[in-house]
């Protein structure tokens, strides 16, 4: 080659050898993957935008001139038609996106999903496009052939019901199109889980493993004849023996784990003294202050391989970027479809390893203003959001199966009758809940004939409340203020368990008080009994040790003490009388006499007590 030539040759090579740097300097398009997470957890059926139907957090922007500043806000969110319109346009922002739950997409669901079964549940995030669902203790609600129904359909045990809705629709229920996931649940003796352990995603020339399980100790909050003959095993070294599996087998190099496991914020808040509105901090969507629960060790234990851990359960809020320097992105959308959180992976186009993550939780909102605190409070929040329609046919379709049952009319309130999930004014110092004692009254009303027991008092376990009663309607319910619908009631005793009537001595009684605080109910799971009418008690929360916080002689039924070696004729649902929630004294009780279904006798005791009267809540004292 001429001496010229070569040298021309020698200055494009050259030439192009630095393109690539001169490249990069000013933005290329780069190589490596960008993946979106869309995740929510806790839906529990709630189709409807009313229920719970709205969530406060940081910030709207006050377009008030006299306020012009960042404020905090309550504002409407939740309803399938508006989740389903935010994911869509959460989509469009990235075409590889992978939508996900960590679990309780069904169970203790309102009336409109519950009565059928959960099988509108189902078919709404069919058609949300959900992709990869990790079991929730929920699923197991109705037992394992339940859960098996929801992913592959057919027709419940009641079949005669089941027939009745499904000719009027003209189909069949076909499942969920999603797959669930629970790698840490065995049938007693089987080396394989009952469902599989996980799913393997390709994007681009990447592979995302999500690896989906429940909380071990699942039997001890679910009916335990319900997950009878079922193995939970513990959530670490489940996941960390997957993650080795997948990398060594399939070459994974991605992990995301959908653990249906969480945490709560909690004071000091970082945010404390920033908003008069809320001048001593609150717990901000999108903030990770001082978070507490059962998820932490379990986060702490996990391999560093892993990415990204979305959890659920505690139907509480955060983004925790590098949580506690594991270099794990660890996020929660609070419940019932009112939060998505989108995470934005960065995969390395070569180590196929996640080199980035970020994460934020989004409001599904209901109206899409800015906040303006001239306006009346109907409009505070500007416009209604566009409802996806296919979502809107779906929940039109089953609201027109349930309208006659549901908006049927069984008792009047003069004010809110309140649970603690309904925040401010939901329950007291002491742990009494106004609609918990509401049901525990109705509860014992319903064993006291003698044929059902001669119920003398009544039990009522708080995570079985699901809701409270409220004067106004909500959003869209086809109700007066003041009136309490058949739906209503529903949505505060969704479970139907049935009512149980036992022999207990007041020995037992004393211990099962204790049970409130102690073993898996202690620290941040204390689980404070609801109880009826004359029954009352005094507890010293300042006391640490195990089994000495009742006081001695502050239990009394009528204003008698109990006595230690007298029987008592005590009721609660068949959940607590087999022993969860850890309230295993239950199962002590001798002479079970079976009564009515839960719900049953929540609207009897409302129909016969119209309008229902706010509890003094003055049964339970709380010292310290």
């Amino acid at each position: 080659m001429p001496r010229r030539l070569l040298t021309l040759a020698v200055l494009v090579v050259g030439l192009l050898a630095l393109v690539p740097t001169a490249f990069a300097a000013n933005g290329p398009k780069d190589n490596d993957t960008h993946v979106q997470l869309l995740a929510i957890n806790d839906f529990h059926g709630h189709l409807e935008p009313n229920t719970p139907g709205s969530i406060r957090y940081c910030c709207e922007f006050d377009t008030n001139p006299a306020v012009n500043r960042d404020v905090v806000v309550t504002r409407a969110a939740g309803g399938v038609q508006y989740l389903a319109t935010l994911v869509k346009s959460l989509r469009e922002r990235n075409s590889s996106t992978i939508t996900v739950s960590a679990g309780d997409t069904v169970g203790a669901s309102p009336l409109l999903s519950g009565l059928f079964h959960d099988e509108p549940a189902i078919e709404a995030m069919n058609a949300l496009g959900l992709q990869v669902n990790g079991v929730g203790n929920h699923e197991f609600d109705e037992g394992l052939t339940e859960l098996y129904r929801m992913q592959n359909g057919g027709c419940t045990t009641d079949t005669t019901t089941c027939a009745l809705w499904r000719n009027s629709l003209g189909a069949q229920f076909g499942g969920a199109m999603f797959q669930y996931l629970a790698a840490n649940v065995f049938a007693t003796g089987s080396p394989t889980p009952i469902l599989p352990p996980y799913q393997v995603e390709k994007v681009g020339n990447s592979k995302i493993a999500f690896i989906g399980l429940t909380f071990e100790a699942t039997p001890t909050v679910v009916t335990p004849s319900a997950v009878a003959g079922l193995e939970f095993k513990p959530e670490v070294p489940v996941v960390n023996a997957l993650v080795h599996q997948l990398r060594d087998e399939q070459g994974v190099r991605a992990f995301v784990i959908l653990l249906h496991q969480g945490g709560i914020q909690s004071a000091p808040f970082s945010n404390a003294g920033r908003y008069p509105e809320a001048p001593t901090g609150f717990a901000d969507v999108n903030a990770c202050d001082n978070l507490q629960g059962d998820i932490i060790p379990i986060v702490k234990q996990l391999d560093p391989m892993v990415d990204v851990v979305v959890s659920a359960h505690t139907h509480q809020p955060y983004v925790c970027p590098n949580y506690g320097g594991t270099g794990i992105m660890l996020t929660s959308a609070s419940s019932f479809g009112r939060l998505v959180t989108s995470i934005d992976l960065t995969i390395d186009h070569q180590s196929k390893d996640v080199t980035a993550v970020t994460a934020k939780n989004y409001v599904v909102k209901q109206t899409s203003g800015p906040f303006d605190s001239r306006t009346t409070s109907t409009n505070k929040l500007g416009a209604p959001v566009a409802q996806d329609p296919v979502e809107t046919a779906i929940v039109q379709k089953w609201q027109s199966l349930s309208a006659p049952i549901a908006n049927r009319i069984v008792g009047h309130l003069t004010a809110d009758i309140l649970s603690s999930r309904d925040g401010l004014g939901g329950s007291n110092f002491a742990g009494e809940q106004p609609v918990g004692e509401v049901i525990a009254d109705g509860q014992l009303a319903a064993g006291q004939p003698t044929d059902f027991g001669g119920a003398q008092i009544a039990f009522m376990n708080p995570g079985g409340i699901r809701g409270g009663l409220h004067y106004l309607p909500g959003v869209g319910e086809p109700r007066q203020a003041g009136e309490i619908t058949y739906s209503n009631a529903f949505t505060v005793q969704p479970f139907s368990n049935v009512m149980q009537v036992k022999t207990m001595t007041g020995e037992m009684i004393y211990r099962l008080l204790e049970q409130q605080w102690s073993g898996a109910n202690s620290g941040t799971n204390q689980k404070i009994l609801q109880v009826s009418n004359g029954f009352t008690y005094s507890y010293d929360s300042r006391i640490a040790l195990p089994g000495t916080r009742v006081v001695p002689g502050s239990v009394k039924l009528n204003g008698t003490p109990i006595d230690p070696l007298a029987s008592y004729q005590v009721t609660m649902n068949n959940f607590l009388g087999d022993g969860g929630d850890n309230f295993t004294v239950f199962k002590e009780g001798t002479h079970t006499i079976g009564g009515q279904v839960d719900l049953d006798a929540f609207v009897t005791y409302l129909m016969a007590h119209d309008p229902v009267p706010t509890p003094p809540m003055n049964r339970i004292t709380r010292l310290g």
